[in-house]
């Protein structure tokens, strides 16, 4: 009896992505459920300012249950920056402008100081991945970051100011890479990501082990098992978003965003107390 060892072999080449594709997904999804103690967060009000990504990292929150560690805060979109906020709660709302970095720093702190600050123990807002091209004058844009947030933090003591370090996209490979390549027509996220690593290193070497700093872009790039996903530019490694965690290269697909969400809660939760400011005594008038 023949046996069609070419059949085999067509058959492993379709099945072969279809597994990968299955163990990776199933192991973002045992990442999925909190490990440190969300009761911390049940008596915390915090405040998130976003566009698409952190959309989807939102999204993922929504998506997590309830478990033994605690309850998942509530997600609520901010209507007004004088609004009350209650304990245990995710506050959000949509700052500023894609591909206009400065209007999202300036969206932040009008919210901020309008009100905002007042209502919030931990406060923080993230660039997206299409703010940061590979034009960008990276140490201009996080001089105005870095200023603004000085600003906030002396007028806001009463709040932690977060950082975040701006996403990441995949690299675009394959035929149509090398073809680009070949004609000199530039591989999309190729000098973005350059720019955007560049950027994100000011904030490590700036925050990192000072005051709090969830590093997206590193958790963008580090697949389930622990390995990096990296290309090589001019004798240099860049790290790129795990192609795995995105459907169109940018934004975060459903099993990613559990991942990042888990990861996002973990962070907040593991944040020191606020420090509450004692009021200032009233002085008395002689009489």
């Amino acid at each position: 009896m023949h046996f069609d060892w070419t059949f085999l072999v067509r058959v492993s080449v379709l099945a072969l992505p279809a597994m990968l594709l299955m163990a990776l997904h199933g192991t973002v999804a045992q990442a999925s459920a909190p490990s440190a103690p969300l009761e911390k967060l049940s008596s915390r009000r915090i405040f998130f300012g976003h566009q698409s990504v952190g959309g989807n990292i939102l999204d993922g929150v929504k998506a997590l249950p309830n478990s033994a560690q605690g309850v998942v805060p509530r997600v609520v979109e901010v209507q007004s920056p004088t609004e009350s906020l209650a304990p245990g709660t995710l506050a959000h709302a949509m700052v500023g402008q894609n591909e206009k970095p400065e209007s999202k720093i300036a969206d932040f702190e009008r919210l901020m100081d309008a009100g905002l600050a007042k209502s919030t123990d931990v406060a923080f807002f993230k660039f997206c991945y299409i703010d940061i091209n590979g034009a960008t004058d990276t140490r201009a844009l996080f001089e105005k970051y870095r200023v603004a947030m000085e600003g906030l933090k002396a007028r806001h003591p009463g709040t932690t100011f977060v950082h975040v370090t701006a996403p990441l996209t995949t690299v675009q490979r394959g035929a149509k890479a090398w073809l680009k390549e070949l004609l000199g027509r530039p591989v999309w996220g190729v000098a973005e990501n350059v720019q955007r690593e560049t950027f994100n290193e000011l904030m490590r070497k700036t925050y990192a082990g000072k005051e709090p700093l969830f590093d997206l872009a590193r958790l963008e790039s580090t697949a389930p098992d622990g390995s990096r996903e990296t290309y090589e530019l001019n004798g240099q490694t860049w790290p790129a978003m795990v192609p795995g965690y995105s459907d169109d290269g940018g934004h975060l697909n459903a099993a990613a965003q559990k991942r990042l969400a888990t990861e996002l809660l973990n962070f907040l939760a593991g944040l020191p107390a606020p420090v509450v400011q004692p009021p200032i005594p009233a002085v008395q008038a002689t009489p």
